[in-house]
């Protein structure tokens, strides 16, 4: 199934290797100031997934309506990630990565106040806030990883950033669990089951002061450290003055407008009950709900008709927009599996108490991860990215099939699927922009606002494991690993007529 590199002498490789420029000039502490930054929205994110479970317990509501604590997460990486781009093109990647500390360290203080306020929705804003900080660094320090050195060498950089946000993984729900589940949060115990949601939550204080102080402490570091600003290879062989007046023909036009209805069409399904569950919460006028529904479909179907009508010369390449389906779909998948992987323990094991299953969510489920994103670099750098990433779907789609058995057996298939996801989001990420040149910026930031679907397919499992069981939401992410296998196994096909058109 994986097939060895062919070596070549490219310039890449004459021009010195992972992380030096043809020009000579080498990367590796810009590279390395990077790399902090995965550990960090790593972190964030491994905390948040231990917040659905506590959330249940301490407020009092179901797992579809916990499945916010995701929403409000991935909701920002859409909403936030083409102004990311703007950003970035405006201020450079530097600038950028200035701007998104700020916004997480702001976020994580909020989320302080928020603890003493004791509401769901005070805690959904500061979340909200920090991956909109989250959002900026993820559209930029992906593809920067890919351009801090020879370009054939991109795929094997952002997998071993990656493996320090799988590290932040593994941190955030183990130091998480200790204060929310441990004897600091009093989550589990019957003085905290007792007390009120303020009480209960107190022990998400320390955690995000910690985020927060740490966010700031890179902030200045980023300003007085070496981040240059660097452009993409364009492998494709038009000439610029070709690719600058590229435009739709009529067809297409038409084409566009109907793929994007069927898309936003599909995500209104999806979203609605989501703004639904949003807009209870909140307590705002029943009456407004569809007109603002309706209102901001419209409005969105019409932006992206225009984004995609004046960027044709990206949006026609398939291995691009392909690219951008599937990281909707992995991120999907992997939010699904591990916001609900506590809950499927405890359905699997009820002797399990939640402070154990966030442990084991962190020592065993990001241990696999982080581990298999390490191994993962080394197997990228040896064999072809698309059939390396498509082979890890494979399996996972085997695994997840274990897991809707449930049982022992599908606890450990669970935790098998950490393993083979490793690699998955930094691949398909650059295995998508190979090639767009000038059109990096805006196609990193498209990839991450595909981020959203972690934000549909938490509430959906959540859904099906209160109507059915936890078990049967994992046919969720068993869809979604064979798309993505799909798609690494035609990449190459694809790849070469985008360069070749």
């Amino acid at each position: 199934m994986i097939a060895p590199v062919p070596t070549s002498r490219s310039s890449g490789s004459q021009g010195g290797g992972l992380f030096r420029l043809p020009d000579g000039r080498n990367l590796f502490v810009t590279f390395a100031l990077v790399t902090s930054l995965f550990l960090l929205w790593g972190f964030c994110n491994g905390m948040i997934d231990i917040l659905n479970k506590h959330f249940q317990d301490s407020l009092h509501i179901n797992k579809q309506q916990s499945g916010l604590v995701q929403s409000a997460n991935y909701l920002a990486y859409f909403l936030m990630a083409i102004p990311a781009g703007l950003i970035a093109r405006k201020l450079g990647y530097k600038g950028g990565i200035l701007v998104g500390l700020s916004l997480i360290a702001a976020g994580s203080f909020w989320f302080i106040h928020a603890t003493s306020l004791g509401t769901y929705s005070a805690f959904l804003l500061g979340l909200f806030v920090i991956a909109a900080g989250m959002t900026c660094l993820e559209t930029i320090a992906n593809p920067y990883t890919t351009v801090l050195g020879a370009p054939e060498h991109g795929a094997t950089r952002i997998n071993i950033a990656q493996t320090f946000n799988g590290l932040g993984w593994i941190l955030g729900p183990i130091v998480g669990g200790y204060f929310v589940f441990g004897e600091h949060g009093g989550g589990s115990s019957a003085a905290g089951a007792a007390a009120s949601a303020t009480n209960a939550n107190a022990g998400l204080s320390t955690p995000y002061l910690g985020i927060g102080i740490l966010a700031a402490v890179l902030l200045v570091v980023f300003i007085f450290g070496p981040v240059p600003d660097l452009h993409a290879e364009d492998e494709s062989q038009k000439v610029a003055s070709q690719k600058t007046a590229l435009k739709p023909s009529g067809g297409q036009y038409a084409g566009i407008g109907i793929a994007l209805l069927l898309v936003w069409g599909l995500l209104y399904f999806f979203i609605a009950p989501i703004l639904g569950l949003v807009w209870v919460l909140v307590d705002l006028p029943a009456n407004l709900l569809d007109p603002t529904k309706y209102g901001l479909i419209v409005a969105a179907y019409l932006a992206s008709f225009i984004v995609v009508s004046k960027n044709w010369d990206m949006f026609r390449r398939k291995h691009f927009t392909l690219g951008v389906v599937t990281q909707f779909l992995y991120v999907a998948a992997q939010t699904g599996i591990f916001s609900f992987c506590v809950n499927y323990i405890i359905e699997n094991d009820p002797a399990v108490t939640p402070a154990k299953a966030a442990n084991m969510l962190g020592a065993i489920g990001f241990v696999l991860f982080a581990t298999g994103r390490a191994c993962g670099s080394a197997v990228i750098s040896q064999f072809k990215p698309n059939l390396v990433l498509a082979t890890y779907a494979i399996i996972n789609v085997a695994l997840t099939a274990v897991c809707m058995g449930g049982g022992k057996l599908g606890l450990y298939a669970m935790f098998g699927t950490f393993f083979f996801m490793s690699v998955m989001f930094p691949t398909i990420f650059a295995l998508s922009i190979r090639g767009l040149g000038d059109h990096t910026k805006l196609g990193a930031s498209l990839i991450v606002m595909s981020i959203v679907g972690g934000a549909i397919a938490a509430p959906f499992m959540g859904h099906l494991a209160d109507t059915h069981s936890m078990r049967t939401g994992f046919v969720v992410p068993l869809v979604c690993f064979v798309f993505i296998a799909l798609y690494g196994l035609v990449w190459q096909k694809l790849e070469a007529k985008d360069s070749a058109a």
